[in-house]
């Protein structure tokens, strides 16, 4: 079938929207609709070339849909079902999946940095070349085939537009929270970025009953964001801001830092925003190859613990219905995230507007 979608053929370029082929669902795969994708920084660090990747790709990891068709042996799903695609596959058997840790799966890991599906050839072509799959997803078109791993069937109720975010910005910051850093009530949490990831991870910290919430980010603009979404209290980002946050915390520094920038100098900051014993959580994509300079001398005496966080920690099959479960007993902000839509064709208008800070989370609508 033929589908438009966005296409980068280069770093450094723009988006292109053209007309590609996309090949039917293979055994173990699955045809979706997409009926929306999320506007996610992790695509454009493909843009920037932040982020190595085979090109030419149709970007979009963030979306949900309507399963149209299967291949034989999909037993996970079935046409006409909601999802909402998983980035992160997990095939269930092997050694991380079998220790509770199917957000490190590592049985999918190579062909979906190949720009592949599972059996190691991509379903998109244009003009008779192969146009990769970003995160084995490619939802930034019509339609997408994906592995029968990567579809998590939803409850029918809820708009196909914010359950996207569910597939990484919620999931990933609300994880973040309460799987990764695991926080108590009662601890206190300072949060660094207040994007579309910054934001859940507000929402996470809230859920978890931690106080005080507080928000540091570089735009004024967001503060009044932040306040929305759990934060107790907010700063803009700077030199005086670790010791603002010392003295919210009687003069110790937070229990957690939860850094969600993903560059080195605030991720600096925020190792000297928490207590000795705390713990900073990495939630940020950084770019690969930059390093962060995190003193030695400093997390042994003060016995200061850092941590990544991917993808929230958390188990999709699991966690998904989960945060819709929060959403539609009106615990966790949804609708909010959403604040502009666009069609396909004006993507890059979309990525200039989460580069200008307008938009909390821009989401493109088919």
């Amino acid at each position: 079938m033929e589908v438009q979608a966005a296409v980068l053929f280069a770093p450094q370029t723009r988006f292109e929207i053209e007309t590609l082929a996309l090949a039917d669902p293979r055994p173990g795969e699955v045809l979706v609709r997409l009926v929306a994708s999320g506007v996610c920084h992790s695509d454009y660090h493909l843009v920037t070339g932040d982020t190595k990747h085979p090109l030419p790709l149709v970007a979009g990891h963030e979306g949900a849909g309507v399963v149209v068709a299967v291949g034989s042996g999909v037993s996970r799903t079935r046409p006409g079902d909601h999802v909402i695609l998983n980035w992160a596959p997990a095939c269930g058997g092997c050694f991380y999946c079998q220790h509770e840790k199917p957000n490190l799966c590592d049985t999918f890991v190579e062909p979906l940095w190949a720009g592949t599906m599972l059996d190691g050839t991509p379903r998109l072509s244009w003009r008779g070349q192969p146009i990769y799959h970003y995160c084995g997803l490619a939802t930034f078109a019509e339609y997408a085939v994906v592995a029968q791993e990567s579809c998590v069937p939803i409850r029918q109720d809820v708009p196909l537009p914010v359950a996207a975010l569910v597939g990484c910005a919620v999931a990933t910051g609300v994880g973040a929270a309460m799987y990764t850093a695991a926080i108590r009530p009662g601890e206190s949490v300072a949060v660094f970025g207040c994007g579309g990831v910054g934001l859940n991870i507000l929402q996470g910290a809230a859920l978890c009953g931690a106080s005080p919430i507080i928000a540091v980010d570089s735009s004024p603009a967001k503060m009044a964001i932040a306040r929305q979404f759990g934060a107790t209290h907010t700063l803009l980002a700077g030199e005086q801001s670790v010791q603002a946050i010392r003295e919210l915390t009687n003069g110790r520094g937070a229990d957690h830092a939860l850094e969600a920038v993903g560059r080195p100098a605030v991720q600096e900051l925020a190792l000297e925003a928490i207590r000795p014993g705390g713990t900073l959580t990495l939630v940020g994509l950084s770019a690969m190859g930059t390093g962060t300079n995190l003193p030695g001398a400093v997390l042994v005496r003060q016995e200061k613990v850092v941590r990544g966080s991917y993808y929230g920690s958390v188990n999709p099959g699991r966690d998904f219905p989960l945060l819709l479960d929060l959403y539609m007993a009106g615990r966790l902000k949804l609708d909010e995230l959403v604040t502009q839509t666009y069609p396909l064709s004006q993507i890059n208008d979309a990525y200039d507007a989460m580069l200008s800070g307008e938009a909390a989370r821009g989401v493109i609508l088919f």
